[in-house]
């Protein structure tokens, strides 16, 4: 794992947004699509809101969550509805959304066709995650129905998962999709998530500490 820390968010946010579209555009260079998975939440819509204007061929992108709710696209809680309204804008409107919502009563009923449109993307070219005071990334929580699932080597692109106390069930991109990636990056703000990565790093077992499953070859971005 690699910590670059600012001292400034929006500097961060302009810098890493900056690192992801060169990271694409040197795919583009070299094969014929390129795939880019990103976590919803507040924290990254600054780097979206950037990242939409990059000079790229878009129409040879595809974009996909980490990991989404089970909402429709237009609950205030979708991670689809913020992706729609930051990224896939301006130049990035041409990229090709790969979804992780089926629109049935419970994600089980969609998982494995939803999984056959994240396993055409693979391998993925870029990764963003973020990160909770938790230590849980996309929706790899600890105490989560299927979390062991989805941490091994093989399991499947996709998993639902049902975290303790949320809301809404949820779909996920899994360990060795993430792990998979050509390039991963971690995005974090604030002394409690700093804190917290170091824990994770600390921690022996995985299963406390989810995100550390991911950290090999991860590039952190930290502001306060």
């Amino acid at each position: 794992m690699k910590l670059i820390e600012f001292a400034d968010r929006e500097m961060m946010m302009m810098d890493l947004a900056n690192v992801l579209a060169g990271e694409l555009a040197r795919m583009l260079m070299h094969a014929e699509r390129a795939s880019i998975a990103v976590p919803g939440g507040a924290t990254p819509a600054p780097i979206f809101d950037t990242l939409s204007a990059a000079d790229l061929d878009w129409s040879r992108v595809d974009v996909l969550l980490t990991d989404e709710r089970w909402v429709p696209e237009d609950h205030r809680r979708s991670n689809t509805r913020l992706l729609r309204r930051h990224l896939l804008v301006n130049r990035a409107a041409a990229a090709r959304l790969i979804p992780l919502y089926g629109g049935t009563e419970v994600p089980e009923e969609s998982v494995a066709t939803l999984a056959d449109g994240v396993r055409a993307a693979l391998p993925l070219s870029v990764v963003l995650l973020g990160m909770g005071v938790d230590m849980h990334t996309a929706s790899l929580f600890a105490g989560a129905d299927k979390l062991e699932a989805a941490l091994s080597p093989k399991a499947p692109p996709l998993l639902t998962m049902r975290p303790r106390e949320a809301n809404n069930p949820r779909v996920t991109l899994t360990a060795p999709v993430i792990n998979g990636a050509m390039s991963k990056h971690l995005v974090i703000t604030g002394a409690d998530k700093k804190a917290a990565l170091e824990q994770a790093q600390k921690e022996r077992d995985v299963l406390k500490a989810p995100v550390k499953a991911i950290l090999s070859d991860t590039t952190v971005y930290w502001a306060p």
